[in-house]
């Protein structure tokens, strides 16, 4: 088969079974499986893959009709211009929530000490680190796999993060300039639905907010307060329709210059506060 051929049928087996995103997906596998990008398949379409190419590209466009998503497929996901390691055990990066890290980098002055609750990949602690000088930080995370996996990818860009088993403020010490947090928001009734890719293969414990989707930005607001320094800093990506709740919520417990950032389709990402 060649590459012109692996790429049509794969795109044409993709859209038959109504995945979103099927020529996309399709051109993804086909450059990881055979290491060709854009430019050698125009140049050279008719060339053919080896047969183990052709078996493994096969068997990926199997299991992504199975709902099976793409990064855990290709164990990557690009966040903020890096490469990040994930799999089942974390939740994937999405673009939604670089909008909660660039709203932080906008605010840096390079001598910060950040808390990263619910760190998961660790994906937005070490975007943080790697794209400010002089910052420090730590990454929190009740899953013991979860962190395996944040560390690896501290580890592959060289960023000096520190990683620890806590269910949220229970083992934590110290005191931070900024505390960050993307945690569980979506309703525990509003999983089932959810696309089967999020809700049949992200981890449940980086979803379920509990009956409100709000559980967790209560209890990380009033014990953030014993963690921040004078002037701090505590920052949350929301659902987005939670903006205002989570406002009135830190301003209830004292915070100041609350505000909501939207992201690029207008809608309610971010709520920080001082």
């Amino acid at each position: 088969m060649t590459l012109e051929e692996a790429y049509r049928k794969g795109k044409q087996v993709l859209e038959k079974n109504k995945i979103r995103n099927a020529s996309v997906d399709a051109w993804i596998l086909l450059e990881y499986v055979t290491k060709v990008d854009r430019a050698i398949y125009y140049a050279n379409p008719k060339k053919e893959l080896k047969e183990e190419e052709e078996t493994q590209y096969k068997d990926f466009i199997e299991q992504r009709i199975k709902r099976i998503p793409l990064q855990h497929l290709t164990k990557e996901q690009e966040f903020m211009g890096l490469s990040f390691e994930v799999n089942e055990n974390v939740l994937i990066p999405r673009q939604d929530t670089e909008i909660l890290v660039e709203s932080i980098l906008e605010h840096l002055n390079g001598t910060e000490n950040i808390l990263d609750v619910c760190t998961g990949s660790g994906c937005i602690l070490i975007s943080l680190l790697k794209h400010s000088k002089g910052t420090k930080g730590i990454g929190v995370d009740i899953s013991e796999k979860a962190l395996e996996v944040a560390k690896r990818n501290a580890k592959m860009h060289k960023v000096d993060a520190t990683f620890i088993q806590s269910d949220l403020f229970e083992d934590v010490e110290g005191m931070y300039d900024i505390i960050v947090s993307n945690p569980p928001y979506i309703k525990t009734k509003e999983i089932e639905d959810l696309e089967e890719e999020v809700k049949l293969h992200d981890p449940l414990l980086a979803l379920d907010g509990k009956e409100d989707g709000l559980y967790f930005y209560r209890k990380i607001i009033k014990d953030s307060k014993k963690y921040l320094t004078k002037n701090g800093r505590l920052y949350f990506e929301i659902g987005n329709t939670q903006g205002e709740e989570v406002k009135r919520l830190m301003e209830e417990a004292g915070f100041v210059n609350v505000k909501i950032k939207k992201d690029l389709a207008g809608l309610d990402r971010v709520v920080y506060g001082v």
